[in-house]
């Protein structure tokens, strides 16, 4: 049996389900461009797979927030153009060159940096988008010193000025009017840009929020997240656009004893069982992703059908559900704790309002011991990797 693959515990990325959320999101933002962002390997989905199925889709960008993420789907033989969203430290300039990496830019000593670099390597010049903060506050270049960052790009040689671009940060609250007032901030940088006959050909603002709910965001390119993982960024946002979430979370039941009423498991034994119950130990826990907050009573998990409650604390490598005085559950059977089984479904919106986050959190949270398996053509379910079966993907711990 392949490393990885011993524990009865996966995660299924529906490859067919991205894609369709990528065309959804392409259709509504055309003519603009997508970008999918694939950061934190892709949400936790495996970047090089996403990636490949977000171009083959229709995407014609991709997003990371390292360098080492771009370099990754470098290796994997991604020949698309690879924004790093934040400025790369001086010392990473020369991969990001050697790479064929897109950098953001916001200071002028970045500028020079990466100048360097490219001169050094002889490249044709290096595109750059020079981020613009209107509000966010993160990461970005005031307003007000955008000229003297642009400027610095224009007079090398080494670079192109290929993007300009800022971040939203209210834009899933549809009615904020901050949103407005940033674009309006980015407008009046576009202008005293091109006033001095500068105009990148690439300017994007839209988030996956940007893009569903504030049109005027979507400029020549929109980056997409947590919209092509299946997930609305906003409760207002539902049902702008159909997405399906891609990701569905595994596991086998590896015990199963009888409790009576008013035993207490896990933890801290924080709850008395309510009636006599069977309890199923199912082999995932925190370390994997699975919010130790959850409650009892809250989303649960699903077993042949039926949704089970939480029995006790959430532990590090194990759960404990409570299945109840029927004993219908048995050593073997599929749990399913993110995703559909039958007709009952639980999602990452499930659990994040049950831990009070959002769903980006909770996808991206899902641990590197839980080996991704991609379901490519159409959903399998319950398809866990077998033993002698060739792992597709694992998870690289360094993120």
């Amino acid at each position: 049996m392949a490393e990885g693959y011993l524990r009865p515990a996966w995660a299924e990325v529906d490859l067919d389900l991205l894609r369709s959320n990528v065309a959804s999101m392409c259709r509504l933002v055309a003519p603009a461009r997508l970008c999918a962002v694939v950061k934190a390997d892709a949400y936790g989905h495996g970047a090089l797979e996403v990636a490949r199925a977000a171009l083959g889709a229709g995407a014609s960008f991709l997003a990371v927030a390292l360098p080492e993420e771009g370099i990754e789907l470098r290796e994997g033989g991604l020949e698309a153009p690879i924004l790093v969203l934040s400025e790369p430290v001086p010392r990473a300039m020369a991969a990001v060159v050697e790479w064929g990496l897109t950098p953001t830019v916001y200071r002028v000593e970045t500028v020079a940096a990466v100048a360097a670099a490219a001169r050094a390597r002889g490249r044709s010049p290096l595109p750059v988008h020079l981020k613009v903060d209107t509000g966010m506050h993160r990461v970005g270049a005031d307003p007000e010193r955008v000229m003297d960052v642009a400027m610095a790009v224009q007079v090398e040689s080494s670079l192109r000025l290929e993007g300009l671009w800022t971040h939203l940060a209210v834009a899933d609250q549809v009615e904020d009017p901050f949103t407005a007032e940033q674009l309006r901030r980015f407008e009046e940088v576009r202008a005293r840009l091109r006033a001095a006959g500068v105009e990148p050909p690439l300017v994007h603002a839209a988030n996956s929020a940007g893009a569903m709910g504030h049109p005027a965001s979507r400029y020549e390119m929109v980056r997409c997240g947590i919209s092509l993982y299946g997930y609305h960024p906003a409760p207002e946002l539902a049902g702008t656009v159909p997405l399906s979430p891609v990701l569905s979370l595994r596991a086998r039941v590896s015990m199963v004893r009888e409790l009576p009423a008013g035993e207490r498991v896990s933890y801290g034994r924080r709850w008395p069982l309510p009636r006599r119950s069977w309890v199923a130990t199912v082999p995932l826990g925190y370390a994997d992703g699975v919010p130790r907050l959850l409650p009892v009573g809250g989303p649960g998990a699903l077993i042949r059908g039926r949704r089970r409650t939480l029995a006790g604390t959430v532990t590090m490598d194990q759960l404990l559900l409570d299945c109840g005085p029927e004993g219908d559950v048995a050593v073997g059977d599929e749990v399913v704790l993110l995703g559909r089984q039958g007709a009952e479904t639980i999602t990452a919106d499930d659990w994040a309002r049950a831990t009070g986050t959002i769903s980006y959190e909770i996808l991206c949270g899902i641990g590197p011991r839980v080996p991704r398996v991609p379901v490519p053509d159409g959903r399998r379910e319950g398809r866990e990797p077998g033993a002698g079966e060739a792992p597709p993907r694992q998870r690289q711990g360094r993120r």
